[in-house]
C-alpha cells in the first residue's frame, strides 16, 4: 500500500482528495490512498511523518507553502527558485528516509493558462505577494510575459499598493491574476479592490481560487466582457504533476 496526503489548515474544502480518489478508480490503481492530513502548526510535521511511516508524498497548500522548507532535505532547482513548495516526495535511501521538495503550481499555472493568452497579453497585475504568487511570478518569467505586484502593505518599490492604481495601471496590464484568497468560500463576498471599471474585453482576469467557480473577482470581469478563468484547471494539472513526481516520472525541463 502506498500513502499520499496533503497538509494544511482548514482542508475540509480541498477537491484533492476527490481528484486523487477518482484518478485511482478510473486508473484501475488499488493499492493507493490519499488522505487529508491538517496541521494547527508546521512543528506538528516531524510528528506526522513519525506516526505515518507509510507516507510515499505529501501535497502542501496554505500556510505552510514556504514554513514547510526548513523540514525539507532536499529542494528541487525550480522550487528553490520560487522559495515555495506544494509538493514533497518520500525517498529511502540506506533505511534512511529523504525529503525533497518541489513546486508544481506553476507547471499548472502555465498549463491552464498559455491557452487563454491573446496577442494584447503582454503584461501581468499579480494581486497578492503571498506563497501562491511566487509560482506565478515564476511562471510569467518562463512564458515571456512582464508582471507588477499588488500589495496591502508594499515593502519594495516596484510593488504597488491597491490604494495607488490607478485606471492607467489597469489599462497596461491586459492580464490580471489574483493570488490573494479574497473571494475563497465561505467568504465568497469578498474581492480585490482595484480599479474595475477600467477593464475592458480586451482583459483576461485569472484567480487562483477555485471555490467558488465564479469569485466576485471574476463576476466583476465578466460584467465588462473580459475573459476569465479559475483555478480548477490548474489545480488539476499541479496535481498530476505530483503524481508524476511520486512516481519518478520526469516533468521538469
Amino acid at each position: 500500500m502506498r500513502f499520499f496526503g496533503l497538509i494544511g489548515k482548514s482542508l475540509e474544502h480541498s477537491f484533492s482528495p476527490v481528484f486523487f480518489k477518482e484518478k485511482f478508480q478510473n486508473e484501475g490503481i488499488n493499492d493507493c490512498f490519499y488522505n487529508l492530513y491538517p496541521l494547527k502548526s508546521i512543528d506538528e510535521f516531524n510528528q506526522l511523518i513519525g506516526d505515518f511511516s507509510e507516507l510515499s508524498g505529501l501535497n502542501v497548500t496554505i500556510p505552510y507553502k514556504q514554513e514547510i522548507i526548513p523540514f525539507l532535505d532536499e529542494i528541487e532547482e525550480n522550487a528553490n527558485q520560487i522559495g515555495a513548495i506544494n509538493t514533497i516526495k518520500f525517498e529511502w535511501d540506506h533505511n534512511k528516509l529523504k525529503l525533497i521538495g518541489y513546486n508544481t503550481d506553476y507547471l499548472g499555472f502555465i498549463d491552464s493558462i498559455k491557452p487563454l493568452l491573446g496577442n494584447q497579453h503582454k503584461s501581468a497585475l499579480v494581486l497578492g505577494t503571498g506563497g501562491s504568487s511566487k509560482a506565478i511570478t515564476f511562471a510569467l518569467k518562463k512564458i515571456g510575459i512582464q508582471y507588477t505586484q499588488v500589495s496591502r502593505n508594499p515593502i519594495k518599490k516596484d510593488i504597488l499598493s491597491y490604494s495607488s492604481l490607478t485606471k492607467e495601471d489597469i489599462q497596461n496590464h491586459k492580464i490580471i491574476i489574483n493570488t490573494t484568497p479574497l473571494g475563497m468560500y465561505p467568504d465568497i463576498s469578498q474581492f480585490p479592490d482595484i480599479p474595475y471599471h477600467a477593464i475592458t474585453e480586451d482583459h483576461l482576469l485569472y484567480d487562483l481560487t477555485y471555490n467558488p467557480k465564479l469569485t466576485e473577482f471574476l463576476k466583476k470581469g465578466l460584467e465588462k466582457g473580459a475573459r476569465v478563468e479559475n483555478g480548477f484547471k490548474m489545480l488539476i494539472s499541479q496535481a498530476e504533476y505530483s503524481w508524476k513526481i511520486w512516481n519518478d516520472i520526469s516533468c521538469f525541463t
